[in-house]
């Protein structure tokens, strides 16, 4: 049999490792979506789970690919629409995954390594089933609840309170002793003896059948009318808490119990575990529990006991140090593939998708699967009218895991990758450090065209109303849009609008007054609209944060086409951006065509400074170098603890520095900094000023 196992990250070279993040970036975004605001996930849990390791090893082998957007920082997804929007006082965050026994291992060794504990400190674990539903948050004001929400995309989520309120498990008053403000987190679930039933009931009715509990849960919680919501029996564990105004306990497990006494159901299976044989033997045993269960677990999560630990591990990127979810194994199927397609996405890329017999795998209908590139065509030996396994899991595209090859048809026949475009026949050009096939025919082509309008128009962009996909397509075919600007020139066109099939008067005026609603935005979302390659939410957001306006922005791009001046030297100083991405952003504003597009844009739309967000932190917006040894806390907790206060780390001292912190040894960058005149403090004068 083929194998089928990825290269090593170590062995890929940068253009290669960047072209395969990039690839599992976009599958990761856009499935995102699929299970956090349209509670319809294309695949299982275990797949994604597989892709996002890969994603994760990359970025370890490679650290320039760790950028601010790279899906290992995002959380979720950006809310929908119906609903008014709650911005989460403290972010809901996600949780890394472990999927063997070594990580949940490393996971105890990097928390050791971090609090300088010996292997014979006691070190607690409390170990949670991981619950397959909705993460809501229940606020809580003088003992009463006032609001709930979803989680969205961690920071800003969905105002739920009037359904969440049909729900039994949640107390509309706290039991007993609380603190003024109280906000309990969890997930919503529907028990699988509820499921079976509500979908015995759809089904009869003719109604949606709901592919899983999760799903059904979701889609009850979104309900615009209540009654629906409270027909079905939900329920909710709590797990952790958000926004508190007052301690409650000194442990997780306390904290459990003190929930408890609320009100709040926890799960009855979390334990608190001493070591790692202890943590395997649990999860051994609640896995084979599992089909017992009247509700959906993915996993177990492993969260450190004390509470004062939980501070000082602090979080990273879109997760807490402290807590790690143990995932069970991904599901397999066997099906036909039928044929491959290529399909062309905004920056070029020609991307091979497998049309699959369908197949259900984890309770989801599969058809459609990922094959990469090339190179992964090529290294599994995949052909049409094979027999193939494929594997999902999570938020990614099914992926083909391998052939079977002893049932191949005898007259299978290798696939050819074309080298020409199969949209607009151009050249398709892969660089010899790439594992990437690109169309070279740019905004010529359609295919590249659309899908750029797509994401200008997207969500998280510029969110226009009215002008989802299908539209953009069909205006685009007619000749009413070519590029971002002529959206914002539709007025002019009316007519033409008004004679579409099916479009009448009100829909055209509401999708002119949409789009007359967002001729101001803010400047990170239009740098994100703008589809630059490995420009996400995040880059796009650290981009504003840093030049601030649009201008600036423009003006220090200008100057950073020059490798050897101060300001591409800038660039690559920014926290989260490294050479590849800066690359992407030149060539992007060096191309002609697209500050012809930046300049149109600019005429026609109010894009709005980047604004600051207050903080009473001292260390807010300042830029601080870590150099030498430090000897009263880890490096890791001692950067943790400065990007909490709103400060930026920096590897390197420039003119731009504010702060060093010098421990023994410090060599050229405490000597730079003399010489720069830039304030430098010891170890025992950082922890003053992060303590105070």
């Amino acid at each position: 049999m083929t194998d089928t196992t990825p290269p090593d990250p170590e062995t890929l070279s940068p253009a290669d490792a960047g072209a395969e993040h990039a690839r599992l970036a976009d599958e990761i975004r856009a499935h995102n979506v699929s299970y956090h605001q349209e509670d319809a996930p294309l695949v299982s849990d275990a797949e994604y789970d597989t892709l996002f390791r890969r994603l994760l090893a990359l970025e370890a082998a490679h650290p320039d690919l760790a950028t601010e957007d790279s899906p290992s920082r995002a959380i979720g997804a950006a809310p929908a629409q119906g609903f008014a929007k709650v911005r989460h006082t403290v972010p809901m965050l996600s949780l890394g995954n472990a999927f063997g026994d070594e990580d949940v291992g490393e996971f105890l060794a990097r928390i050791r390594r971090f609090l300088s504990l010996e292997t014979d400190d006691p070190l607690d674990i409390v170990a949670e089933p991981k619950i397959d539903g909705l993460s809501v948050s229940l606020r809580y004001e003088n003992g009463k609840f006032v609001r709930g929400a979803t989680r969205g995309d961690g920071n800003e989520g969905e105002d739920i309170t009037a359904n969440l309120r049909t729900i039994g498990d949640i107390p509309d008053t706290l039991s007993g002793n609380a603190p003024e403000i109280v906000e309990i987190r969890g997930e919503v679930y529907l028990p699988r003896s509820a499921f079976r039933a509500l979908n015995e009931n759809q089904e009869s009715e003719g109604a949606k059948i709901f592919a899983n509990p999760r799903n059904a849960a979701a889609g009850s919680l979104r309900q615009l009318d209540t009654a629906v919501t409270a027909k079905r029996p939900l329920r909710i564990f709590a797990y952790t808490w958000g926004d508190m105004s007052a301690d409650v306990a000194e442990t997780q497990m306390g904290f459990l119990e003190r929930v408890a006494a609320w009100g709040f159901q926890i799960n009855p299976l979390s334990r608190i575990c001493a070591g790692l044989d202890e943590i395997l033997e649990n999860y051994a045993s609640i896995s084979a529990q599992r089909p017992t269960l009247d509700y959906d677990i993915d996993g177990i999560v492993y969260k450190v006991n004390r509470l004062d630990f939980q501070q000082r591990l602090g979080f990273v990127s879109r997760a807490p140090r402290w807590a790690i979810a143990h995932k069970f194994p991904a599901e397999r199927a066997t099906t036909i593939l039928r044929e491959i397609d290529i399909q062309v996405g905004r920056t070029g890329a020609l991307t091979p998708v497998a049309r699959l017999e369908p197949v259900t795998v984890g309770g989801v209908v599969v058809s459609n699967a990922t094959l990469h590139n090339e190179d992964e065509i090529n290294r599994k030996d995949v052909r049409a009218g094979d027999t193939v396994v494929i594997q999902r899991a999570g938020d990614v595209i099914p992926q083909v895991v391998h052939a079977i090859a002893e049932k191949r048809p005898k007259d299978a026949k290798a696939f050819v990758f074309p080298e020409r475009c199969p949209v607009c026949d151009s050249e398709a050009v892969r660089d010899e450090d790439e594992a990437v096939r690109r169309c070279t025919g740019g905004l010529i082509c359609p295919a590249q065209a659309v899908e750029r309008l797509k994401h200008f128009v997207s969500r998280n962009a510029f969110d226009i109303e009215g002008l989802g996909a299908k539209n953009v397509t069909a205006l685009h075919a007619d000749s009413l849009l070519a590029n971002p600007a002529d959206i914002f020139r539709l007025a002019t066109h009316k007519a033409a609008l008004l004679e579409r099939e099916g479009w009448g008067e009100q829909s055209v005026d509401n999708l002119l007054r949409a789009i007359e609603e967002r001729r101001n935005v803010s400047l990170d979302r239009f740098i994100y609209a703008l589809g630059i390659r490995q420009v996400g939410q995040a880059t796009a957001r650290l981009l504003a944060r840093t030049y601030g306006s649009l201008s600036d922005w423009r003006a220090a791009m200008a100057a950073a086409q020059d490798p050897e001046g101060d300001a591409y030297a800038d660039l690559l100083n920014i926290d989260g951006i490294g050479e590849s991405v800066a690359n992407d952003l030149l060539a992007f504003v060096h191309e002609e065509h697209n500050r012809q597009v930046l300049d149109d844009l600019d005429a026609l739309l109010d894009i709005q400074p980047f604004e600051q967000p207050e903080s009473d932190s001292e260390l807010a917006g300042k830029t601080i170098v870590f150099t030498g040894t430090l000897e009263k806390m880890t490096r890791s907790e001692a950067k943790s603890r400065a990007e909490a206060m709103g400060a930026k780390v920096s590897g390197s001292v420039s003119a731009k520095t504010d702060l060093v912190v010098a421990g023994p040894g410090a060599g050229s960058k405490a000597k730079k900094a003399a010489e720069l005149g830039i304030r430098t403090v010891d170890e025992d004068g950082w922890i003053e000023m992060v303590s105070g």
